[in-house]
């Protein structure tokens, strides 16, 4: 298997905001979901921002993909949506 190219990995974090503004906006439920469908919808997004964060290179399976990117609006997605449904 081959490693994600620059190109890719730069398109897999820019679209991880895409879960970073749902987590950020969606600050109550649906006026059609139940507390339970709004809380795994929000936990659906912050298990995909810690699975992103936790890419690995393919080469040795230990080394973080991500150099230089900074991930404090991931880092307050994931604890803003976790104080959601903890």
């Amino acid at each position: 298997m081959e490693e994600l190219t620059a190109d890719e990995l730069a398109e897999i974090f820019a679209n991880a905001s895409d879960s970073v503004s749902l987590i950020n906006s969606q600050t109550e439920k649906r006026s059609h979901e139940t507390d339970d469908e709004w809380k795994d919808r929000i936990k659906t997004n912050v298990e995909h921002l810690e699975i992103i964060k936790a890419y690995k290179k393919k080469s040795d399976g230990t080394t973080s993909v991500w150099t230089t990117e900074n991930f404090s609006a991931i880092d307050s997605a994931i604890t803003t949506g976790k104080s959601v449904y903890s």
